[in-house]
């Protein structure tokens, strides 16, 4: 990293993922020069409650896309199917695959207990294929890679076997617009499946140009308190003034596999912290 060009890899189980849990972040990596990739492990196929199969791959498909060049990031949908997922051989070397040609300085990813088997298994795959990229003998039409990357969890909030416990918090707030642009690119999510899975449909609103500001609120509201459960670290990073203020974060916890996340790699890593 001599040019201190960074090089960010995220992994979701769905096309949203990533977005929903470090949209921000990479729109702070990208302002500032560096290149990130968002890569969504299942083809979405399956996130609808009227449609399914192709024709909802295809359109949540596009809608990554949107979000990618909103945010200024390349976003690669994977054609494992929704809800099928499982950490085969085949889909870690699939990812061992990707990681090493992207080679990646940073990995972020779901960490391994969650709600939704993609997300499990999404993080199980990537953890499986930590040190396996640096293995020659495995994947062997892909260079090996001689750096292992650092890998950091995505934000969570379940407690068993040990609530998300992160050593990063990135203040959002400057490029809140551009995450809410993103997220807006997904709307069979954000204006039909989720208000209808999460039983909150009526609130939608029937005027589309009323949408946008809707879910930035929406979103406001889902993400805000994360910045209150970890205040204390929000403080250490920003100082006491700012670390009040702020309202909007991600956050990221160290992975124990791939190269640690330290207290002075921390530093390069996330440029944009104070």
């Amino acid at each position: 990293m001599a040019d201190q060009s960074l090089r960010i890899l995220v992994f979701g189980a769905h096309p949203d993922d990533c977005d929903i849990k470090a949209g921000g972040t990479a729109a702070l990596y990208q302002q500032a020069g560096h290149t990130v990739k968002f890569v969504s492990v299942t083809n979405g196929e399956s996130g609808h409650q009227r449609l399914s199969g192709p024709e909802l791959a295809d359109i949540r498909r596009a809608e990554a896309a949107a979000a990618g060049k909103s945010l200024g990031v390349e976003y690669e949908v994977l054609q494992n199917r929704d809800g099928y997922l499982q950490p085969t051989i085949e889909a870690r070397f699939e990812i061992i695959r990707l990681i090493r040609t992207f080679q990646p300085d940073l990995i972020l990813t779901h960490r391994p207990n969650d709600y939704h088997p993609d997300h499990r298994y999404t993080s199980q795959l990537v953890c499986d294929a930590a040190y396996m990229v640096t293995v020659p003998p495995i994947v062997p039409e892909v260079p090996a890679l001689r750096t292992n990357p650092v890998i950091a969890y995505l934000s969570d909030h379940f407690t068993r076997p040990y609530p998300f416990s992160p050593t990063v918090v990135a203040d959002v707030e400057p490029v809140w617009d551009r995450l809410v642009d993103a997220l807006d690119s997904h709307r069979s999510q954000f204006y039909d499946w989720l208000p209808y899975n999460h039983f909150y449909e009526e609130e939608v609103p029937a005027d589309e140009s009323q949408r946008k500001a809707w879910l930035s609120e929406k979103m406001k509201a889902r993400i805000a308190p994360l910045a209150d459960r970890y205040r204390d670290l929000i403080i250490q990073t920003y100082g006491e003034k700012r670390g009040n203020e702020i309202q909007l974060i991600e956050a990221f916890e160290p992975c124990e596999y791939g190269s640690p996340l330290t207290e002075e790699n921390t530093k390069t890593l996330f440029p944009f912290l104070p």
